[in-house]
């Protein structure tokens, strides 16, 4: 495989990557560091790429376990995982406060929970990604992942309806 059928292969799901990396590891510099170790790895296995069904879903899965592994090395042990994938659009100022808040509010319930949690909502809720496709990166069943995201979302549903209920968290 040329290097430019690699790029037209990669290309699509480059910034997918970059996003995980940067969900997983909160760190630009350490997300663009995880991208940049999971494309080289596929360039070294460029030759065997074709023998791959789903060559998104192997990069994802490298992706995570990347990051994965780095949150548990000395070297990412000051790193946390937080939600900042979101982008506002152009409401009035007190709706963009109001907005900020909940997704700072909704970063940190999903900081919260358990890693497999975050990474299930990253790929569903915010890449996307089908539950066949999820199924074949995190290596669980379909019913699994459903269960555990109905859970994760009631628990996030849940612990908002209470700090904007009370006023109080």
């Amino acid at each position: 495989m040329n290097q430019n059928v690699f790029i037209e292969l990669v290309n699509p799901f480059k910034d997918k990557v970059f996003r995980l990396a940067k969900r997983l590891l909160t760190s630009t510099e350490e997300a663009e560091d995880a991208t940049q170790e999971v494309m080289v790895k596929l360039w070294n296995k460029k030759e065997n790429l074709d023998a791959y069904n789903n060559v998104e879903a192997l990069a994802m899965t490298m992706t995570k376990n990347y990051c994965l592994d780095q949150l548990k090395s000395k070297r990412a042990g000051n790193l946390q995982i937080v939600h900042n994938n979101f982008t506002d659009r152009e409401p009035q100022l007190d709706r963009k406060l109001e907005d900020a808040d909940s997704l700072e509010w909704v970063g940190k319930i999903i900081s919260q929970l358990p890693e497999q949690l975050q990474i299930l909502i990253q790929l569903r809720d915010v890449e996307q990604y089908e539950f066949e496709e999820i199924a074949k990166i995190v290596n669980m069943n379909e019913t699994a992942i459903r269960v555990a995201l109905s859970r994760a979302r009631k628990k996030i549903r849940e612990s908002m309806v209470n700090a904007h209920s009370y006023g109080i968290r």
